[in-house]
Protein backbone atom coordinates (compact mmCIF):
# COMPACT_ATOMS: atom_id res chain seq x y z
CA UNK A 1 0.00 0.00 0.00
CA UNK A 2 0.94 3.33 -0.67
CA UNK A 3 -0.31 6.83 0.62
CA UNK A 4 -1.11 9.41 -1.85
CA UNK A 5 -2.50 13.18 -1.72
CA UNK A 6 -5.98 13.44 -3.09
CA UNK A 7 -8.09 16.64 -4.29
CA UNK A 8 -11.28 15.55 -5.94
CA UNK A 9 -12.54 19.01 -6.23
CA UNK A 10 -10.98 21.32 -8.80
CA UNK A 11 -12.58 23.40 -11.60
CA UNK A 12 -12.08 24.04 -15.06
CA UNK A 13 -11.97 27.71 -15.89
CA UNK A 14 -11.67 27.94 -19.52
CA UNK A 15 -11.37 25.04 -22.08
CA UNK A 16 -7.90 25.21 -24.48
CA UNK A 17 -10.17 27.18 -27.29
CA UNK A 18 -10.83 29.68 -24.65
CA UNK A 19 -14.67 29.08 -24.35
CA UNK A 20 -16.05 29.40 -20.68
CA UNK A 21 -16.89 26.06 -18.34
CA UNK A 22 -17.11 27.21 -14.87
CA UNK A 23 -18.20 30.89 -15.45
CA UNK A 24 -16.38 32.42 -11.85
CA UNK A 25 -13.44 30.10 -12.39
CA UNK A 26 -10.01 31.86 -13.49
CA UNK A 27 -9.02 31.85 -17.22
CA UNK A 28 -5.81 30.23 -16.02
CA UNK A 29 -7.74 26.99 -14.89
CA UNK A 30 -7.16 24.66 -18.31
CA UNK A 31 -6.85 21.17 -18.02
CA UNK A 32 -3.01 21.34 -19.05
CA UNK A 33 -2.73 24.29 -16.33
CA UNK A 34 -4.37 22.52 -13.89
CA UNK A 35 -2.33 18.91 -14.08
CA UNK A 36 0.88 20.97 -14.11
CA UNK A 37 -0.02 22.51 -11.01
CA UNK A 38 -1.67 19.78 -9.14
CA UNK A 39 1.96 17.83 -9.95
CA UNK A 40 5.08 20.16 -9.91
CA UNK A 41 3.32 23.14 -7.45
CA UNK A 42 1.41 21.30 -5.20
CA UNK A 43 2.33 17.68 -5.43
CA UNK A 44 -1.06 16.10 -5.36
CA UNK A 45 -1.15 12.63 -6.87
CA UNK A 46 -4.77 12.12 -7.74
CA UNK A 47 -7.33 15.31 -9.19
CA UNK A 48 -10.68 15.38 -9.59
CA UNK A 49 -11.86 17.16 -12.83
CA UNK A 50 -15.73 18.14 -11.82
CA UNK A 51 -16.30 19.79 -15.51
CA UNK A 52 -15.07 16.41 -16.95
CA UNK A 53 -19.14 16.43 -18.63
CA UNK A 54 -18.26 19.07 -20.67
CA UNK A 55 -18.21 17.72 -23.80
CA UNK A 56 -15.43 19.54 -25.26
CA UNK A 57 -13.67 18.96 -22.58
CA UNK A 58 -13.70 15.43 -22.99
CA UNK A 59 -12.66 15.98 -26.54
CA UNK A 60 -9.73 18.15 -25.02
CA UNK A 61 -8.82 14.93 -22.64
CA UNK A 62 -9.01 12.35 -25.71
CA UNK A 63 -7.12 14.21 -27.83
CA UNK A 64 -3.70 14.44 -24.77
CA UNK A 65 -4.54 11.25 -24.10
CA UNK A 66 -3.39 10.49 -27.82
CA UNK A 67 -0.69 13.48 -27.94
CA UNK A 68 0.73 13.04 -24.49
CA UNK A 69 1.05 8.78 -24.02
CA UNK A 70 -1.52 9.42 -21.40
CA UNK A 71 -3.39 5.86 -20.57
CA UNK A 72 -6.97 5.54 -19.44
CA UNK A 73 -6.25 3.35 -16.31
CA UNK A 74 -7.88 -0.35 -16.15
CA UNK A 75 -9.37 0.44 -12.84
CA UNK A 76 -10.47 3.55 -14.16
CA UNK A 77 -8.96 7.12 -14.43
CA UNK A 78 -6.44 8.79 -16.53
CA UNK A 79 -2.57 8.48 -16.05
CA UNK A 80 -1.38 12.30 -16.59
CA UNK A 81 2.37 11.91 -15.96
CA UNK A 82 2.54 11.68 -12.44
CA UNK A 83 -0.76 12.53 -11.77
CA UNK A 84 -4.11 10.55 -12.08
CA UNK A 85 -7.20 12.44 -12.99
CA UNK A 86 -10.31 10.86 -12.14
CA UNK A 87 -13.50 12.19 -14.08
CA UNK A 88 -16.04 14.16 -12.22
CA UNK A 89 -19.02 16.72 -12.62
CA UNK A 90 -20.37 18.76 -10.61
CA UNK A 91 -24.33 19.16 -10.82
CA UNK A 92 -27.67 20.94 -9.53
CA UNK A 93 -30.45 19.52 -8.18
CA UNK A 94 -33.88 21.32 -7.37
CA UNK A 95 -36.29 19.44 -6.88
CA UNK A 96 -40.16 19.95 -7.02
CA UNK A 97 -40.58 19.86 -3.64
CA UNK A 98 -38.48 22.94 -2.87
CA UNK A 99 -35.55 21.10 -1.84
CA UNK A 100 -32.54 22.74 -3.51
CA UNK A 101 -30.56 24.17 -4.40
CA UNK A 102 -28.10 21.35 -4.01
CA UNK A 103 -24.56 20.91 -5.54
CA UNK A 104 -23.41 17.22 -5.74
CA UNK A 105 -20.39 15.49 -7.26
CA UNK A 106 -20.46 12.80 -9.70
CA UNK A 107 -17.45 10.85 -10.35
CA UNK A 108 -16.93 7.55 -13.14
CA UNK A 109 -14.40 5.70 -14.18
CA UNK A 110 -13.83 5.93 -17.99
CA UNK A 111 -14.21 8.66 -20.73
CA UNK A 112 -16.78 6.19 -21.97
CA UNK A 113 -19.26 6.05 -19.13
CA UNK A 114 -18.51 10.26 -18.90
CA UNK A 115 -19.71 10.43 -22.84
CA UNK A 116 -22.85 8.58 -21.83
CA UNK A 117 -23.43 10.71 -18.51
CA UNK A 118 -22.71 13.57 -20.85
CA UNK A 119 -25.60 12.79 -23.28
CA UNK A 120 -28.01 12.25 -20.89
CA UNK A 121 -27.06 15.46 -18.91
CA UNK A 122 -27.84 17.20 -22.19
CA UNK A 123 -31.39 16.34 -22.44
CA UNK A 124 -32.11 17.10 -18.76
CA UNK A 125 -29.88 20.66 -17.89
CA UNK A 126 -29.87 23.65 -19.84
CA UNK A 127 -26.34 23.79 -21.12
CA UNK A 128 -24.47 20.60 -20.73
CA UNK A 129 -21.39 23.26 -21.81
CA UNK A 130 -20.91 24.72 -18.45
CA UNK A 131 -19.86 23.53 -14.70
CA UNK A 132 -22.58 23.29 -11.95
CA UNK A 133 -25.66 23.72 -13.99
CA UNK A 134 -29.18 22.68 -12.79
CA UNK A 135 -30.58 19.19 -13.65
CA UNK A 136 -34.49 18.80 -13.93
CA UNK A 137 -34.26 15.40 -12.44
CA UNK A 138 -35.24 14.37 -9.37
CA UNK A 139 -31.94 13.43 -6.64
CA UNK A 140 -32.87 9.92 -6.67
CA UNK A 141 -33.15 9.80 -10.31
CA UNK A 142 -29.35 11.31 -10.68
CA UNK A 143 -28.15 8.76 -7.33
CA UNK A 144 -29.89 5.71 -9.89
CA UNK A 145 -27.81 6.94 -13.28
CA UNK A 146 -24.56 7.15 -11.25
CA UNK A 147 -24.68 3.79 -9.86
CA UNK A 148 -25.75 2.77 -13.10
CA UNK A 149 -22.77 3.95 -14.29
CA UNK A 150 -20.62 1.98 -11.93
CA UNK A 151 -20.15 5.79 -9.97
CA UNK A 152 -19.34 7.49 -7.23
CA UNK A 153 -22.07 9.96 -5.41
CA UNK A 154 -20.98 12.71 -3.14
CA UNK A 155 -22.88 15.40 -1.78
CA UNK A 156 -20.72 18.79 -2.54
CA UNK A 157 -19.73 21.62 0.58
CA UNK A 158 -22.31 19.62 2.75
CA UNK A 159 -23.02 22.69 5.14
CA UNK A 160 -22.28 25.76 3.16
CA UNK A 161 -25.80 28.43 3.40
CA UNK A 162 -25.92 28.49 -0.38
CA UNK A 163 -26.21 25.64 -3.00
CA UNK A 164 -25.26 23.22 -0.47
CA UNK A 165 -27.58 19.93 1.14
CA UNK A 166 -28.10 21.32 4.41
CA UNK A 167 -27.49 24.35 3.69
CA UNK A 168 -30.91 25.59 2.43
CA UNK A 169 -31.18 21.88 0.74
CA UNK A 170 -32.93 20.32 3.14
CA UNK A 171 -34.88 21.05 6.68
CA UNK A 172 -33.73 18.52 8.60
CA UNK A 173 -32.74 15.10 6.60
CA UNK A 174 -30.65 13.97 3.35
CA UNK A 175 -33.51 11.48 3.00
CA UNK A 176 -36.06 14.58 2.03
CA UNK A 177 -33.86 14.25 -1.52
CA UNK A 178 -31.86 11.40 -1.78
CA UNK A 179 -31.35 7.68 -1.24
CA UNK A 180 -29.01 7.47 1.78
CA UNK A 181 -27.75 3.78 0.70
CA UNK A 182 -26.66 5.52 -2.67
CA UNK A 183 -24.31 8.36 -1.38
CA UNK A 184 -20.83 7.30 -1.21
CA UNK A 185 -19.02 10.14 0.76
CA UNK A 186 -19.53 13.57 2.07
CA UNK A 187 -17.53 16.65 1.27
CA UNK A 188 -17.14 19.28 4.23
CA UNK A 189 -16.74 22.54 2.73
CA UNK A 190 -14.11 24.86 3.87
CA UNK A 191 -16.64 26.08 6.74
CA UNK A 192 -17.01 22.35 8.26
CA UNK A 193 -15.13 19.90 9.51
CA UNK A 194 -15.30 16.34 10.96
CA UNK A 195 -15.89 16.79 14.53
CA UNK A 196 -18.92 19.79 13.47
CA UNK A 197 -20.03 17.17 10.77
CA UNK A 198 -20.96 14.15 12.85
CA UNK A 199 -22.97 16.28 15.28
CA UNK A 200 -25.79 15.06 12.44
CA UNK A 201 -26.05 11.13 13.51
CA UNK A 202 -26.95 10.04 9.96
CA UNK A 203 -23.70 11.55 8.36
CA UNK A 204 -22.14 8.86 10.43
CA UNK A 205 -22.40 6.11 8.13
CA UNK A 206 -20.39 7.97 5.52
CA UNK A 207 -17.03 9.14 4.82
CA UNK A 208 -15.87 12.81 5.28
CA UNK A 209 -14.01 14.59 1.81
CA UNK A 210 -12.23 17.50 2.65
CA UNK A 211 -11.15 19.00 -0.99
CA UNK A 212 -10.67 22.51 -2.28
CA UNK A 213 -13.15 23.35 -5.03
CA UNK A 214 -10.58 25.22 -6.27
CA UNK A 215 -11.35 28.41 -8.71
CA UNK A 216 -8.24 29.40 -9.19
CA UNK A 217 -5.09 27.58 -9.54
CA UNK A 218 -3.62 28.73 -6.46
CA UNK A 219 -6.32 27.28 -4.82
CA UNK A 220 -5.87 24.00 -5.65
CA UNK A 221 -4.57 21.77 -2.57
CA UNK A 222 -5.96 24.49 -0.02
CA UNK A 223 -8.05 21.06 0.93
CA UNK A 224 -6.88 17.41 0.88
CA UNK A 225 -7.30 14.31 1.94
CA UNK A 226 -4.26 11.31 1.86
CA UNK A 227 -5.80 8.10 1.14
CA UNK A 228 -3.75 4.65 1.18
CA UNK A 229 -4.41 2.78 -2.05
CA UNK A 230 -2.61 0.27 -3.63
CA UNK A 231 -2.41 2.70 -6.81
CA UNK A 232 -3.79 5.57 -7.81
CA UNK A 233 -7.11 4.61 -9.69
CA UNK A 234 -10.65 4.71 -9.20
CA UNK A 235 -11.33 1.60 -8.72
CA UNK A 236 -9.17 2.08 -5.46
CA UNK A 237 -10.79 5.31 -4.57
CA UNK A 238 -13.79 3.78 -4.10
CA UNK A 239 -12.79 1.20 -2.28
CA UNK A 240 -11.10 3.93 -0.22
CA UNK A 241 -14.51 5.64 0.46
CA UNK A 242 -15.98 2.28 1.22
CA UNK A 243 -12.77 1.70 3.45
CA UNK A 244 -12.78 -1.87 1.64
CA UNK A 245 -9.53 -4.23 1.81
CA UNK A 246 -7.15 -1.82 3.63
CA UNK A 247 -7.60 0.98 1.79
CA UNK A 248 -8.75 4.25 3.57
CA UNK A 249 -8.61 7.89 4.22
CA UNK A 250 -5.39 8.37 6.86
CA UNK A 251 -6.12 12.22 7.03
CA UNK A 252 -8.09 15.12 5.77
CA UNK A 253 -6.45 18.00 5.72
CA UNK A 254 -8.31 21.38 5.45
CA UNK A 255 -8.74 25.10 6.72
CA UNK A 256 -9.70 25.53 10.60
CA UNK A 257 -13.44 26.08 9.89
CA UNK A 258 -13.46 29.51 11.21
CA UNK A 259 -11.16 30.23 8.15
CA UNK A 260 -13.71 29.62 5.68
CA UNK A 261 -16.17 31.81 4.04
CA UNK A 262 -19.25 30.86 6.11
CA UNK A 263 -18.37 29.78 9.86
CA UNK A 264 -20.35 32.57 11.77
CA UNK A 265 -23.49 34.22 11.09
CA UNK A 266 -23.34 37.90 9.89
CA UNK A 267 -24.72 40.83 8.97
CA UNK A 268 -25.57 40.90 4.88
CA UNK A 269 -24.39 44.37 4.80
CA UNK A 270 -21.51 44.95 6.52
CA UNK A 271 -20.46 41.16 7.28
CA UNK A 272 -20.70 41.91 11.41
CA UNK A 273 -21.46 38.90 13.82
CA UNK A 274 -25.00 38.99 14.59
CA UNK A 275 -27.28 37.14 15.98
CA UNK A 276 -30.20 36.04 13.77
CA UNK A 277 -32.97 37.48 16.14
CA UNK A 278 -31.28 40.98 16.39
CA UNK A 279 -30.42 43.58 14.10
CA UNK A 280 -26.85 44.14 13.30
CA UNK A 281 -25.45 46.14 15.85
CA UNK A 282 -23.04 48.14 13.35
CA UNK A 283 -25.41 48.93 11.02
CA UNK A 284 -28.74 48.42 12.07
CA UNK A 285 -29.58 46.05 8.88
CA UNK A 286 -31.86 43.05 9.87
CA UNK A 287 -30.84 40.59 7.11
CA UNK A 288 -28.15 38.33 8.08
CA UNK A 289 -26.49 35.46 6.46
CA UNK A 290 -26.64 32.59 8.90
CA UNK A 291 -23.38 30.75 9.02
CA UNK A 292 -22.43 26.91 9.28
CA UNK A 293 -21.61 26.91 13.03
CA UNK A 294 -25.35 27.87 13.90
CA UNK A 295 -27.02 25.69 10.84
CA UNK A 296 -25.20 22.77 12.44
CA UNK A 297 -26.13 23.26 16.04
CA UNK A 298 -30.42 23.51 14.22
CA UNK A 299 -29.37 20.30 12.72
CA UNK A 300 -27.96 18.61 15.65
CA UNK A 301 -29.14 15.10 16.74
CA UNK A 302 -27.77 12.31 19.24
CA UNK A 303 -25.72 9.17 18.26
CA UNK A 304 -22.38 7.62 19.04
CA UNK A 305 -19.97 9.31 15.49
CA UNK A 306 -17.36 6.39 14.84
CA UNK A 307 -13.49 6.81 14.75
CA UNK A 308 -12.14 8.97 12.18
CA UNK A 309 -9.28 10.06 10.63
CA UNK A 310 -7.57 12.94 12.26
CA UNK A 311 -9.04 16.17 10.79
CA UNK A 312 -5.58 17.67 10.51
CA UNK A 313 -5.99 21.91 10.64
CA UNK A 314 -3.52 23.50 7.77
CA UNK A 315 -3.33 26.71 6.66
CA UNK A 316 -2.54 27.04 3.06
CA UNK A 317 0.77 28.65 2.10
CA UNK A 318 -1.27 31.40 0.56
CA UNK A 319 -2.80 32.34 3.69
CA UNK A 320 0.26 32.98 5.82
CA UNK A 321 0.68 36.76 6.70
CA UNK A 322 4.29 37.87 5.24
CA UNK A 323 4.40 35.35 2.65
CA UNK A 324 4.36 36.88 -0.60
CA UNK A 325 4.74 35.86 -4.23
CA UNK A 326 8.57 36.40 -4.29
CA UNK A 327 8.71 34.12 -0.29
CA UNK A 328 5.95 31.53 -2.31
CA UNK A 329 8.64 31.06 -5.59
CA UNK A 330 11.65 30.52 -3.35
CA UNK A 331 10.06 27.72 -1.30
CA UNK A 332 9.26 26.37 -4.51
CA UNK A 333 12.15 26.40 -6.14
CA UNK A 334 14.19 24.56 -2.88
CA UNK A 335 11.71 21.81 -1.93
CA UNK A 336 9.57 21.55 -5.11
CA UNK A 337 6.46 21.36 -4.06
CA UNK A 338 3.84 22.92 -1.41
CA UNK A 339 3.36 19.19 -0.65
CA UNK A 340 6.68 18.93 0.74
CA UNK A 341 7.14 22.27 2.61
CA UNK A 342 3.77 21.52 4.57
CA UNK A 343 4.80 17.71 5.23
CA UNK A 344 8.64 16.65 4.84
CA UNK A 345 10.25 19.90 5.35
CA UNK A 346 12.04 20.32 9.21
CA UNK A 347 12.30 23.92 10.93
CA UNK A 348 15.93 24.17 10.44
CA UNK A 349 15.20 23.02 7.05
CA UNK A 350 12.68 26.49 6.49
CA UNK A 351 14.58 28.60 8.65
CA UNK A 352 17.70 28.36 6.27
CA UNK A 353 15.14 29.23 2.87
CA UNK A 354 12.92 32.34 4.70
CA UNK A 355 14.56 32.79 8.19
CA UNK A 356 13.17 32.15 11.94
CA UNK A 357 10.11 33.98 11.87
CA UNK A 358 8.70 33.10 8.62
CA UNK A 359 9.50 29.42 9.25
CA UNK A 360 7.83 29.85 13.04
CA UNK A 361 4.80 31.02 11.31
CA UNK A 362 4.56 28.41 8.80
CA UNK A 363 5.59 25.80 11.50
CA UNK A 364 2.56 26.43 13.42
CA UNK A 365 -0.15 26.90 10.38
CA UNK A 366 0.83 23.32 8.74
CA UNK A 367 -0.27 22.03 12.12
CA UNK A 368 -3.32 24.87 12.31
CA UNK A 369 -1.88 26.38 15.84
CA UNK A 370 -2.22 30.15 14.59
CA UNK A 371 -4.55 32.46 16.32
CA UNK A 372 -7.52 33.12 13.37
CA UNK A 373 -10.59 35.67 13.11
CA UNK A 374 -13.92 33.85 11.89
CA UNK A 375 -15.00 34.28 8.41
CA UNK A 376 -18.63 34.90 7.45
CA UNK A 377 -20.77 35.94 5.05
CA UNK A 378 -18.48 35.32 2.17
CA UNK A 379 -15.69 36.35 3.74
CA UNK A 380 -12.48 34.22 4.18
CA UNK A 381 -11.55 34.74 8.07
CA UNK A 382 -8.07 35.57 8.75
CA UNK A 383 -4.63 34.55 10.65
CA UNK A 384 -3.28 36.45 13.04
CA UNK A 385 0.29 37.97 13.11
CA UNK A 386 2.24 36.43 15.45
Amino acid sequence: MNDYYVDLHIHIGRTASGKPVKVTGAKTLTLANILHEAERVKGLHIVGIVDSHVPEVLDELEREVEANGWSEQKEGGVQAGNVTLLLGSEIEVYDNHCHGPIHVLVFLPTIAAMRKFSHWLKGRMKNVSLSSQRLYETGRTLQEKTKELDGLFIPAHAFTPFKSLYGKGVKKSLTEVFHPDWIDAIELGLSADSEMADQLAELHRYVYLSNSDAHSLRKIAREYQQMRLQQPTFAEVKQAVRMEDGRTIVANYGLHPKLGKYYQTVCARCFTPMKESDHCLSCGYRRYIKGVFERIQELKTNGVPPKRPPYIYQVPLEFIPGLGEKTYKKLLAHFGTEMHVLHQATAQQLIDVVGEKLAATIVLARSGQLAIAAGGGGQYGKIALI
